[in-house]
């Protein structure tokens, strides 16, 4: 795996870091199984979809927040650097490696306990290791009649590990942080800090209003390293009377750009609820077939006239857009009018999927698909099934099929929810601005990253996520061949090129691969990396966890 930058050691984090008497004592707090240093698993660890592979010195996989805080204690007293991860399926932003070579990975997957489900105020106390599939299923079984939130990166996910890093789905309660309420985190002091009512034993409202009385300290344990967090409340989605999935395609780019002021008028009066999901014709043609290396050999990027063609034969235009409506029956046929009204003065076209029209269609195609005017009905409506999966709280990993764009075996014959990206050798890196929920803003972005992907020879990827009323989250992706290692390189250059022009214009991310954390600290404004390194010395004196992750680092320590 290609790898730009040389990264130092354990030792260069503290001279004195005795990682050997730390591995003794781990191995009697946590037993053999669990404490592993061999060859094989640490190369696991470093697998990087995101070309930026960190060798961990160990991997420590604690099964209770009692032996988190030991884990803490342990590497404190002998000054060795953690690393914390949740299920290590971070893809396109560093997986399961950490910022530097040489810290340990504290997994927490063991951490795996559905705590407490209210199935009358709705919510659910949990631990790193749960997953998207684990809590949906445990729902289910239980008859509890609210739904989760789900994204796009797979039944095996972590609800948590994606919380923390302030990743957001596509329900209604797709602003992820703002559906969680009382955290345990151990600090790297070793000391167990509850937030918001949580601080209080007898609290009866710990997970029903996240911020307690005093100042509201939540927030400064997402993307930060000033602890591990343990244990979270969160909302779910109560299970509505009725449901209704939609798509919207726009045939050119300015039709969607016509659109945007209508969007986000329904956005802003909350006619949209969910968290609408756009995206351009590369995604939707991305899941549908890898990159055509036979018509342009040597190259990353489509020309327009064979991206036409594509775009031509899988019957898509320039932009769809998908999302849901949830309520009773009156509701969602309310809102479906004033989406259908709002657009009417714009050429897209508005599609209706709801649950009875979607086991119709996938009636008609398994019977009926095989004949010539059906072929690829299947494949839209399992499409169409996915999504509406995905807004009801049933994860699904169809939508990684995308990420095999540029991998030269294509998407694998065994491709399941549980494949592993990383594994694969996948080469994914994502760029996720936030930008004005306003057209000129998105063109101009559009037209920038595009002639910018453009000067490396590669596709522009795009997603666009109406992540609140007034705002835009972005995500360009850059999608190479990790087996080749130019254009890898190409990646790179590219990944960083994007991410100095995003702040040039005023973009940020909001949020950065492991790759990028140096280059935040080079765009923040001093005052600002000041505050985080005073608070870094409160929660964590030692710096043992995570150095280097959003921690405010001066720019240029690599």
């Amino acid at each position: 795996m290609a790898d730009d930058t040389a990264s130092p050691l354990v030792s260069a984090f503290d001279p004195r870091s005795d990682l050997s008497a730390a591995l003794r004592e781990w191995r009697e707090l946590l037993g053999e199984a669990n404490v592993l240093a061999d060859a094989g698993t640490r190369d696991h660890y470093a697998r990087s979809t995101s070309s930026f592979s960190r060798r961990p010195a160990a991997i420590l996989k604690p099964g209770t927040r009692d032996e988190v805080v030991e884990v803490v204690s342990i590497a404190r007293r002998c000054r060795t650097p953690l690393y914390p991860i949740s299920t290590g399926q971070n893809w396109g932003y560093g997986d399961a490696c950490a910022v530097y070579d040489g810290q340990v990975i504290v997994d927490l997957g063991r951490l795996n306990r559905i705590v407490q489900v209210d199935s009358e105020l709705g919510y659910a106390v949990i631990e790193p290791g749960v997953t998207q599939r684990q809590l949906a299923r445990h729902l289910a079984e239980q008859n509890v009649p609210f739904w989760i939130d789900c994204t796009g990166a797979g039944p095996n996910s972590s609800l948590i590990g994606n919380i923390v890093e302030r990743g957001f789905g596509h329900s209604p309660y797709g602003n992820r942080f703002q559906t969680i309420s009382g955290m345990e985190v151990v600090l790297g002091t070793g000391d167990v800090l509850r937030t918001g009512f949580g601080q209080y034993p007898q609290a009866r409202t710990t997970h029903l209003y996240p911020y307690g009385i005093g100042p509201y300290l939540d927030g400064l344990f997402t993307q930060s390293n000033f602890g591990i967090v343990t244990r979270l409340g969160l909302w779910l989605q109560p299970i509505p009377e009725s449901f209704c999935p939609y798509i919207v395609l726009f045939a050119e780019d300015k039709d969607l750009l016509d659109a945007i002021p209508q969007l986000q008028k329904l956005r802003l009066n909350r006619i949209l609820q969910s968290v609408p999901h756009i995206g351009n014709d590369l995604r939707a043609l991305a899941s549908d077939a890898p990159f055509p290396r036979d018509r342009l050999p040597g190259h990353a990027r489509l020309t327009p006239e064979v991206r036409a063609l594509l775009r031509k034969k899988a019957g898509i235009g320039a932009w769809s857009m998908s999302g849901a409506f949830y309520g009773s029956s009156r509701q969602v046929a309310l809102h479906k009018k004033l989406l259908k009204a709002a657009l009417a003065g714009v050429n897209a076209k508005v599609i209706f999927l709801p649950p009875r029209i979607l086991a119709a269609g996938q009636w008609f195609a398994r019977h009926f698909g095989h004949l010539a005017p059906f072929h690829g009905l299947e494949k839209k409506i399992r499409i169409g099934a996915a999504l509406a999966g995905m807004h009801s709280g049933q994860p699904t990993g169809a939508f990684l099929r995308g990420c095999y764009w540029r991998h030269q075996a294509g998407v694998p014959a065994d491709f399941s929810d549980d494949t592993d990206l990383a594994r694969e050798r996948i080469g994914i890196m994502w760029m996720a601005p936030i930008i004005p929920f306003r057209r000129e803003d998105l063109a101009q972005l559009n037209q920038e990253m595009d002639a910018l992907f453009g000067r490396f020879d590669f596709d522009c990827h795009v997603t666009v996520n109406m992540i609140n009323e007034r705002a835009l989250a972005a995500v360009y992706t850059i999608e190479y061949d990790a087996e080749d290692e130019a254009e890898t390189r190409r990646g790179i250059e590219c990944y960083e090129a994007g991410v100095h022009r995003l702040f040039e214009l005023g973009y940020p991310l909001y949020r950065a691969s492991v790759r990028g954390m140096r280059l935040l600290a080079s765009q923040r404004e001093a005052g600002s990396c000041d505050a985080v390194e005073r608070l870094k010395r409160a929660f964590d004196p030692g710096a043992i966890i995570a150095p280097g992750r959003y921690d405010g680092l001066k720019a240029g320590r690599d």
